[in-house]
C-alpha cells in the first residue's frame, strides 16, 4: 500500500451505513484517521474494524443519537476538543416520503432535531477551531429536494433546502478564513434512506437510481474540483450556475421602500 500523506481526522455522522459508510471508507483511503457517529454501535465496530485492517488508518467509534440534546452534546465536545479533526461530515439524516398529511408529527420533529439541528449544533461546534488553526472541511449533505421539495415530504425537503441555505451562509462567512465548505445534493440513491423513510425502492425508474459508492466518488471529485455545490447526478453544471446567477440578479430587488408597480399601491412612506 502506498503511504499516504496524513490528512488529519474526519469525523463522518451516520456512518453506520448508505453514504456515510462510503465516505468513511473513501477518506480512510484518502489518509484521513476517523471518528464514526451512528446509533448502530455493532455496525460501527465492524466498519471500524474493517477499515484498519485495509488501510491501517486509526478508526474511533461514538455511539451517537443525533435526534437527542445528550447525544449531540456527546459529539460537540469532541469537535470541540480534538485538535486533529480537520473535516466534518454532516451526513446523518432521516427522510420521508408520505403526504404530509399522513405523516406522523412526531416522526417529523425528529427529522428536523436530525437534519437541521444536530447539522446546525455540530457545524458551530467545530467552526471555530477551524477558523483558529486556517483550515478546515465542512461537508453537508443535503439533497436534490431542497431544489424541488414537491418530489417527497414537504418537511424532509424544508430540512433539506435549510441545509443548503445554510452552507451557502457559511461558505460566504468563511471563505476568507480557509475553511471549506461543500453542499452535495444526491438524487435517488440505493440506500437503507428508503425503507427507513417506509417507502420502496423498487417503485422508482432504475435510471433514477445511482448507487452509493458512485454518489460518494462523484462527490468527493467535485470537492477536488473546488466545487461549493455538488449535484453527482446533473449533466451539465453550467445548469446549476444560471439558477445561481438568476438567485444573485434577485438580490438587489428584495427589498425596496415602496410596493412593486404590479400591485397597485401607492406607497406610504415613513417620515
Amino acid at each position: 500500500m502506498a503511504t499516504l500523506t496524513h490528512q488529519g481526522t474526519a469525523l463522518v455522522t451516520g456512518a453506520s451505513s448508505g453514504l456515510g459508510a462510503v465516505y468513511a471508507d473513501r477518506l480512510a483511503r484518502r489518509g484521513y484517521d476517523l471518528i464514526l457517529v451512528a446509533r448502530n454501535q455493532e455496525r460501527l465496530n465492524a466498519l471500524a474494524q474493517r477499515l484498519t485492517r485495509e488501510t491501517g488508518r486509526t478508526v474511533e467509534v461514538l455511539p451517537a443519537d443525533l435526534s437527542t440534546s445528550a447525544d449531540r452534546a456527546r459529539v460537540e465536545e469532541v469537535l470541540k476538543s480534538d485538535a486533529s479533526i480537520t473535516m466534518l461530515v454532516n451526513n446523518a439524516g432521516l427522510g420521508g416520503t408520505g403526504p404530509l398529511l399522513e405523516s406522523n408529527v412526531d416522526k417529523m420533529e425528529e427529522t428536523i432535531d436530525v437534519n437541521v439541528t444536530a447539522l446546525m449544533r455540530l457545524t458551530y461546534a467545530v467552526v471555530p477551531a477551524f477558523v483558529a488553526r486556517g483550515k478546515g472541511t465542512i461537508i453537508n449533505i443535503a439533497s436534490v429536494v431542497a431544489l424541488a421539495p414537491e418530489i417527497l415530504n414537504g418537511v424532509y425537503g424544508g430540512t433539506k433546502a435549510f441545509v443548503l441555505a445554510f452552507s451557502q451562509s457559511l461558505r460566504k462567512e468563511l471563505a476568507d478564513k480557509g475553511v471549506r465548505v461543500q453542499a452535495v445534493l444526491p438524487g435517488a440513491t440505493a440506500t437503507e434512506f428508503w425503507e427507513v423513510a417506509g417507502d420502496s425502492l423498487d417503485r422508482l425508474p432504475k435510471e433514477w437510481v445511482m448507487s452509493a459508492e458512485d454518489m460518494v466518488d462523484a462527490s468527493l471529485s467535485g470537492l477536488d474540483q473546488g466545487e461549493f455545490v455538488t449535484i453527482p447526478a446533473l449533466p451539465d453544471a453550467a445548469d446549476w450556475d444560471a439558477l445561481e446567477a438568476a438567485r444573485q440578479k434577485l438580490h438587489p430587488n428584495l427589498s425596496h421602500a415602496s410596493p412593486a408597480a404590479r400591485y397597485g399601491l401607492k406607497a406610504n412612506v415613513a417620515a
